[in-house]
């Protein structure tokens, strides 16, 4: 083991997992460091009771939202965070998604598309995307929605999904919300650190909590490692933040202010804030007719009505089902709508506002998570009429429907907090992922993210990682 490293990674989710298979194919010696362990692989996270119903995987850490009140964000601890859970649902952003959209208060990416394109392939081929048939029931919703004069555009979904996993109906019925057992997902885990964790020069250090980034005693605008819970220390020659978008901010704000640099960092103000996740709802359409689709989630929606909204279905089969159903319903009843459900995401590119923000603690000693997606009005607005107006289409179609916002609490897409950009007054990190103002810090997660598209983020996330491990694999000390 190295007691100094040429680079230190904090976080083994989709960035930081991209980073440390792009460095340590190059021969850099990595530590990664990770704040949970590894999942068990005894089928316990395909059981619906204990992943869905008692969230037993999830982490228990209280935060406190805009009013003070206390929550616990869906954010998973384990090695290969929360792509192990993930929907695998890996699309690219558009080209246009690249550009500001002032009237949706989106930025500017401080590259286009053509820079992440090859990453975006390479991303994909080692997360095994492809795209499956749409199944008959899906089919046959979308054909209605057809009928019914409707604008609603479908295509195939590009999934992280082996082929292989129609062969094992559990596996097939749990992918989305569950973590895979026999790796027929593509997530950070299976697809990249199992490539990379026979070397040499790669030590993943798991269960360790990051408390605290060193400072070099030379330039507090250079940091020479990381401590963790523990009091161990860690040396390096960069260190790279992958804790995701609500933990990475925190971990810069706390080094900022053991530094004094707050008020010399021009970056400093923009440190946690411009949170997004998408505006998000889950609806559930009934009909008369069971339903038998495996996967389920094959298809994509949108309507030129909604040019930053996309619709997807969810994953889910009865028994998922059934507990999205209120508790207090009778099971039977409750049994028999579900097995006639199909379940959909409705989702709306947020745009950045800084009020929307993470705060590393307040005087209460929690984290906070000030988020109102009423902030960014037309991102509201658009979403508002989208879930009107795909109901009424499912209604016309013959599905009755029910629909729920997603609470402050689903942070699954969370991005956006440290923003990339090219101004270092306006923005965090620059086009390389570095942090403005300091000389060996970089971001590889998607904190960094200007946009949430009216996609998922997690392939632009791993694309955006692998980017930033071979500009710094290139990268003269």
């Amino acid at each position: 083991m190295h007691s100094q490293y040429d680079h230190i990674i904090v976080g083994s989710g989709a960035g930081g997992a991209a980073a440390a298979y792009a460095l340590a194919r190059r021969g850099q010696r990595i530590l990664l460091v990770e704040k949970g362990r590894d999942l068990p692989r005894d089928g316990s996270t395909l059981e619906v009771a204990r992943v869905i119903k008692q969230g037993h995987f999830k982490s228990k850490e209280l935060w406190l939202d805009g009013s003070g009140a206390q929550f616990a964000p869906e954010e998973y601890f384990n090695v290969g965070g929360k792509t192990r859970w993930y929907g695998a649902a890996l699309l690219r952003f558009g080209r246009d998604e690249f550009a500001a959209d002032a009237a949706f208060d989106c930025r500017p990416w401080p590259i286009d598309y053509a820079e992440m394109e090859p990453f975006y392939a390479q991303a994909e081929n080692l997360l095994g995307v492809h795209k499956f048939p749409i199944e008959p029931g899906l089919q046959e919703i979308l054909s209605r929605l057809k009928r019914g004069g409707t604008d609603w555009e479908s295509q195939p979904l590009p999934l992280g999904l082996a082929a292989e996993i129609t062969t094992d109906r559990t596996e097939a019925q749990h992918f989305d919300g569950f973590a895979s057992v026999r790796g027929f997902k593509g997530d950070a885990e299976s697809s990249l650190l199992q490539a990379i964790r026979p070397l040499p020069n790669l030590t993943l250090l798991t269960g360790a909590p990051v408390s605290a980034l060193l400072a070099a005693s030379y330039d507090s605008r250079a940091v020479r490692g990381v401590r963790t819970e523990d009091g161990a220390e860690y040396y390096s020659d960069t260190v790279i933040l992958a804790a995701g978008a609500l933990h990475s901010p925190r971990l810069l704000s706390d080094y900022l202010t053991v530094t004094d640099q707050h008020d010399r960092l021009p970056a400093a103000r923009h440190v946690g804030a411009n949170y997004k996740r998408h505006v998000l709802t889950a609806v559930l359409a009934f009909s008369t007719a069971r339903q038998s689709d495996l996967l389920r989630k094959t298809a994509l929606l949108s309507s030129a009505r909604f040019p930053h909204s996309s619709v997807q279905p969810l994953g889910f089969s009865t028994d998922v089902l059934i507990e999205l159903l209120p508790g207090l319903m009778p099971r039977a009843l409750a049994g028999a709508l579900a097995a006639r459900a199909y379940g959909f995401f409705l989702q709306t590119e947020d745009g950045s506002h800084p009020a929307n923000r993470v705060r590393a603690a307040n005087g209460h000693g929690l984290p906070e998570l000030d988020y109102d997606p009423g902030r960014t009005s037309a991102s509201a607005n658009e979403h508002r009429a989208l879930t009107r107006a795909f109901r009424r289409a499912l209604l016309s179609a013959g599905f009755v429907s029910g629909a729920q916002a997603i609470p402050l609490a689903g942070t699954a897409h969370a991005c956006g907090t440290l923003m990339a950009g090219a101004d270092p007054v306006h923005s965090v990190v620059d086009a390389n992922g570095r942090v403005h103002g300091m000389a060996n810090l970089f971001v590889a997660d998607g904190s960094v993210l200007p946009r949430s598209s009216r996609v998922n983020p997690s392939l632009t996330i791993y694309a955006w990682g692998l980017r930033v491990g071979e500009h710094l694999a290139g990268r003269q000390p």
